[in-house]
C-alpha cells in the first residue's frame, strides 16, 4: 500500500532496533536522494555474495531473506505509523536477489538486471500496481517488489537466451 508519511520516515530510523536496520536496507534507505535505488544498489554486493551457490540454495536463502523482510518491513512500518514509507528498502533488496536468480555471470548481467528490477518497480504494471495498492502490512511491502523481481528475471533470462547466453 502506498500511502504518504506526515513526517520523514527517516527521522523514526532507530539505529537500536535490528528491525529498522534489515528493513531500512543497512541504512541505504536513510539515503535523501532516491532510497529505493540505493535499497536496490546495496543488495548488489549481497546478490554478488550468494551468486556462487547452487539454484536451490540461492532461492532457499532469498525465501529466507523474503520472510525475516515481511517482518522486519512490517513492524518498521507500524514503528513509522505508515503503510509504506519510502525509506524501507528491504523490499528492494529482495526483489533485485528474484531477478538475479540464476543470472549469467558478469557486471554486464548485474547492471541489467538492476536496471530492469528498477523499471519494473517504478513502473508497476499490472498485476504488480494492484498488489501495491490493496495488500496491507509486511507482506504487502514486500510482494510488488517480488513480483516486480519475477518480471525482471524472466527478461534478463529472455534476454540473455537471445544473445545465446543461456540459464546459468
Amino acid at each position: 500500500m502506498t500511502t504518504s508519511a506526515p513526517r520523514d520516515p527517516r527521522a523514526g530510523f532507530h539505529p537500536r532496533r535490528l528491525h529498522h536496520w534489515i528493513a531500512f536496507g543497512f541504512g541505504s534507505g536513510l539515503s535523501p536522494w532516491a532510497p529505493g535505488t540505493a535499497g536496490t544498489l546495496a543488495a548488489v554486493p549481497l546478490y554478488l555474495l550468494l551468486q556462487p551457490l547452487a539454484v536451490g540454495w540461492y532461492l532457499a536463502v532469498v525465501a529466507a531473506l523474503t520472510l525475516i523482510g515481511v517482518w522486519a518491513c512490517d513492524r518498521t512500518a507500524r514503528d513509522l505509523q505508515t503503510d509504506d514509507p519510502g525509506a524501507i528498502v528491504w523490499d528492494e533488496v529482495a526483489g533485485y536477489l528474484v531477478t538475479m536468480t540464476a543470472a549469467p555471470s558478469g557486471w554486464v548481467w548485474v547492471l541489467a538486471g538492476f536496471a530492469l528490477f528498477r523499471l519494473f518497480d517504478i513502473w508497476k504494471p499490472w498485476p504488480i500496481r494492484v498488489l501495491d495498492a490493496r495488500v496491507p502490512g509486511g507482506l504487502g511491502i514486500m510482494l510488488d517488489d517480488l513480483v516486480a523481481g519475477l518480471f525482471a528475471g524472466v527478461c534478463l533470462q529472455v534476454l540473455s537466451l537471445a544473445l545465446g547466453v543461456g540459464l546459468v
